[in-house]
């Protein structure tokens, strides 16, 4: 096993997701126009791989979604074990990480483009992922700031969730109820952080799935939009 782990690189994880979505005639690192698109399917889409926030794909999606039809594709670690090794790369202990992360987790990046889900040539595709997180010893303290860097590294892909209108953005939530709710009670309904239920309100109100529903005391009240 390498090490790497000086710098927390996304690389490896990036890497082993491209090779396990490529099918037979795929093309990989294809130039189209001046970008260079991870997978170019045999039928013409085009996949991004993207394992971070959604911001640097803004230039792509403007310059070419409008004339392709473009894939997202963004893994989330359902299962992760932390891996401490030492500078010649051996293990040195292994612990599965308590974290157990959703499909949900996709609105902590959509907040970049909330509404671009409805432009008809997109798809996103959430893979839940196995991975090692492989990291030093043990944490590094850097201007009086604790940090843990490391690597993910693909171990194994978990289901796959595809979304390819608005709409699909419910899906990933348990069923909302008919009465108007506030952020709060999203989360308990959800099982999220805080921040994350903010997330979702966002993603949904820019997306005109939920409407505003008046107050319940200083608390903002959200509703299930009618059908357009």
């Amino acid at each position: 096993m390498s090490s790497g782990i000086g710098v927390l690189r996304e690389g490896p994880l990036h890497a082993a997701v491209k090779d396990a979505l490529a099918r037979p005639g795929d093309r990989v690192e294809v130039p189209v126009g001046r970008f260079v698109i991870d997978l170019v399917r045999a039928d013409g889409e085009l996949v991004e791989i993207q394992t971070g926030g959604f911001g640097p794909l803004g230039p792509k999606l403007d310059a070419l979604l409008d004339d392709h039809r473009m894939r997202i594709v963004h893994p989330v670690a359902a299962e992760r074990r932390i891996v401490r090794v030492d500078a010649d790369g051996e293990v040195l202990s292994a612990r599965r990480s308590p974290r157990r992360a959703t499909a949900l987790d996709l609105f902590d990046k959509l907040v970049t483009f909330p509404s671009l889900l409805a432009h008809p040539n997109l798809t996103l595709e959430v893979v839940l992922t196995r991975e090692d997180h492989v990291r030093g010893p043990e944490p590094v303290r850097v201007r009086r700031r604790t940090k843990d860097p490391g690597q993910r590294r693909l171990t194994g892909i978990a289901s796959r969730v595809e979304l390819r209108e608005p709409a699909d953005l419910l899906g990933l939530l348990p069923p909302l109820p008919d009465e108007p709710f506030t952020t709060r009670e999203l989360r308990a309904l959800a099982g999220c952080p805080t921040l994350l239920a903010q997330r979702v309100v966002y993603c949904l109100r820019l997306a005109e799935l939920l409407e505003p529903a008046g107050k319940r005391g200083r608390a903002p009240l959200h509703r299930l939009a009618a059908p357009g």
